[in-house]
């Protein structure tokens, strides 16, 4: 079915050679409204709109595509389609509107300039089905949003699964996990008491007949006793991580809304590194910190953020294996407060920057993959946001903002009915 065609333009042409200077005059005129027209319609919209010649030539951008891909007019037109999208398979597309192909094409792409944006393409021929080639129309829209959607939708679906998960495993791992750490002490005062008993031995008294043999006092090698310590040790060691391993999968699954008071965050950093100093001393770190002075409070929950910290601290310190340089800073703006954590370890690659947030991904040997979700999750309910920078061989550095101000519902007010409603 053929393409309805303008009613204005069908009278035109059928009396095309009857017009005088002056109808001629007034149909230009009329033409050149629809085109102002046209034009104000294309630069309203939000999605960008390309029209290429037969040759792959820009004829005319509107508005949104500077937006979209940074290009300007002057500089855009005339110019070839592949230098601004080189993804594009220009010689398929040119053939399938030279053959007659009425057929929309969709191509998915992804953009770092003027700004990170994933971008959904539509190519279609401007002649529809007409044999030969009179250009390409291409509509871009900008699909960063719904993509983000989209994440957190599939987000939320594998945290509610894993939720589900931690309910019914938990308590069956937390019962014998309870018992083993019971035993565990009571066979160290058991190898307490066979020390105590190997360093002692009662002598027995002279003219005291007993039936049988009297048995010699049996005392235990000390390189057994040193090896119990060092089973009984790592066993612990293992008891403790695997501790922490279920609290840090109930914290991640099981979150408490935040409590929020006004409290310096400056505070809050030095409790940390209270906690984590020696920690952080034992394994050869040097530690530099520049906490703004008289940073201005805002609303936090101070034990969460708290949580937040140890979490950054602790990989930066197991991301430098031999000594390096921790820095904290606080700093602050017109309408938030600033926490940043860098270290001076290998960095994270490109490829697995976007994976760092997911739930069990982790690049160590003995990580959970839980503790950068918890990070996000606990800033995202204090309405703040996290940014990560790292480059291989050099460091990471992550910059947490939080507002000073808690956000608050506004009600919308109910409209006054009209006295002649």
């Amino acid at each position: 079915m053929a393409a309805q065609k303008s009613s204005f333009l069908d009278k035109v042409l059928g009396r095309i050679g009857r017009l005088d200077k002056e109808g001629l005059q007034t149909v230009v005129q009329r033409l050149a409204r629809e085109r102002a027209f046209l034009e104000t319609l294309f630069n309203t919209i939000e999605d960008g709109v390309l029209v290429l010649d037969e040759e792959g030539r820009i004829v005319y951008l509107n508005q949104a595509v500077t937006r979209l891909l940074g290009l300007q007019p002057q500089s855009a037109e005339g110019m070839h389609i592949e230098r601004f999208l080189p993804e594009l398979d220009w010689a398929k597309l040119s053939k399938s509107d030279r053959d007659g192909t009425n057929r929309v094409v969709r191509h998915e792409f992804e953009v770092s300039y003027p700004r990170q944006r994933f971008l959904n393409l539509y190519v279609a021929p401007v002649d529809g089905e007409a044999i030969g080639s009179s250009g390409l129309a291409l509509i871009i829209h900008d699909a960063t949003e719904a993509r983000q959607k989209t994440y957190e939708a599939i987000e939320s679906e594998r945290v509610q699964a894993l939720t589900r998960l931690a309910a019914s495993v938990a308590h069956e791992i937390g019962n014998p996990l309870n018992a083993l750490h019971i035993h565990l002490q009571l066979m160290e005062r058991e190898l307490k008491k066979l020390r105590s008993s190997s360093e002692v031995v009662t002598p027995v008294r002279e003219g005291v007949r007993r039936k049988g043999r009297v048995p010699a006092p049996e005392t235990v090698p000390d390189e057994s006793l040193e090896r119990l310590d060092k089973y009984l040790a790592v066993a612990k060691g293992e008891i403790t991580r695997l501790d922490y391993i279920i609290t840090q999968f109930l914290q991640a699954l099981r979150p408490t809304p935040p409590k929020l008071t006004p409290a310096n965050l400056n505070d809050v950093v030095r409790e940390t590194m209270d906690l984590l100093r020696p920690e952080i001393e034992n394994r050869g770190i040097a530690l530099q910190e520049k906490l703004m002075r008289q940073l201005p409070a805002a609303p936090i929950d101070a034990a969460q953020i708290k949580q937040v910290l140890v979490n950054l601290i602790k990989n930066a310190i197991q991301a430098m294996t031999r000594g390096g340089v921790l820095n904290l800073q606080t700093d602050a703006s017109a309408d938030g407060v600033y926490l940043i954590v860098s270290d001076t370890g290998g960095g994270i690659p490109e490829e697995q920057i976007n994976r760092i947030f997911e739930p069990f991904y982790t690049t160590k040997k003995k990580g959970t993959g839980l503790g950068l979700m918890i990070v996000q999750r606990i800033v995202r309910e204090h309405n703040g946001r996290i940014e990560l920078e790292s480059r291989v061989g050099q460091g990471t550095t992550f910059r947490i903002w939080l507002p000073r101000q808690e956000r608050l519902t506004r009600l919308l007010e109910n409209p006054q009915p009209s006295p002649a409603d």
